[in-house]
């Protein structure tokens, strides 16, 4: 118990020095911030005026589709701002230079070493513009609340954050071998948090498949969306799909765990 503290008030120190870091330079930290947040905007603004000229996509309306696009973001920009010492490229960059070694010689925990080395606090204007559309959303839709509705808001942007964090982390252990970052892994991180932004039932049947099957990322956001917003399932999934968002992101974040402590057991040091 003793370790576990002092291990979070390493993680606390390194975190506040990392944020008084970004602030030393307040213009600058203030323009990253309000760029982070205008491709957000930005983002969503192109997709609101495609729906006000063809009213909907695939059947979804510009607030539904808010809704999934507010929750996203939000999600997944509080999981690049607490995981982003796990960000592959950042994280392979530090085993290719050596860091990471200087990392595992040291007497403290090495998790919260990688936590605390990256706190990249610009990434608050992507989640509080994604905050601001779900919340838009959630007032112009008329959404028949009941207590099951009202607690799965949270759990499922728990779940996106431990999911897309557990992406993280396996494409972070990756570097143990391949040294360069693996760009594809960015296929499943940024471009995941893209592709569930919109209602699955568009994508042609191999994309749906693949994250229906291999990684199951419909199950992290559309089913919820359905069940919530009340729409029917076009593609005839069991009645239990809209529950399964929690369970799917701790399988998910088991496994990196398990492939994280394969990786370091094995790791060899790059010699820099």
């Amino acid at each position: 118990m003793a370790n576990m503290w002092y291990s979070i008030d390493i993680y606390r120190r390194l975190i506040s020095v990392n944020i008084r870091g970004q602030l030393q330079y307040r213009v600058s930290f203030l323009f990253d911030f309000l760029a982070t947040a205008l491709i957000t905007v930005l983002a969503f603004g192109s997709v609101a005026l495609i729906l006000q000229r063809f009213n909907n996509i695939g059947g979804w309306t510009v607030f539904e589709i808010a809704f999934l696009f507010g929750m996203a973001e939000t999600a997944f920009g509080t999981m690049d701002m607490i995981f982003s010492g796990f960000d592959p490229p950042y994280f392979g960059q530090r085993v290719r230079i050596g860091s990471f070694d200087q990392m595992l010689l040291r007497p403290v925990n090495l998790i919260a070493q990688i936590f605390g080395s990256q706190f990249i606090l610009r990434r608050l204007g992507r989640i509080i513009q994604g905050s601001i559309i779900l919340l838009i959303a959630l007032t112009q839709l008329d959404i028949q609340w009941t207590a099951i509705k009202i607690t799965m808001i949270p759990i499922v942007f728990v779940s996106l954050v431990i999911f897309f964090g557990g992406l993280f982390i396996i494409g972070a252990t990756l570097s143990f071998w391949t040294i360069e970052s693996l760009e594809v892994v960015n296929l499943f991180t940024y471009g995941g948090t893209e592709m569930i932004q919109y209602p699955m039932s568009i994508y042609p049947d191999i994309i749906r498949n693949f994250f229906t099957f291999i990684l199951p990322a419909i199950f992290l956001l559309y089913y919820p969306a359905l069940y919530i917003l009340d729409k029917p399932d076009p593609l005839g999934m069991p009645a239990i799909a809209p529950f399964l968002a929690p369970f799917v992101a701790m399988a998910v974040f088991t496994l990196a765990i398990v492939i994280w402590n394969y990786g370091l057991r094995f790791y060899q040091s790059t010699g820099s």
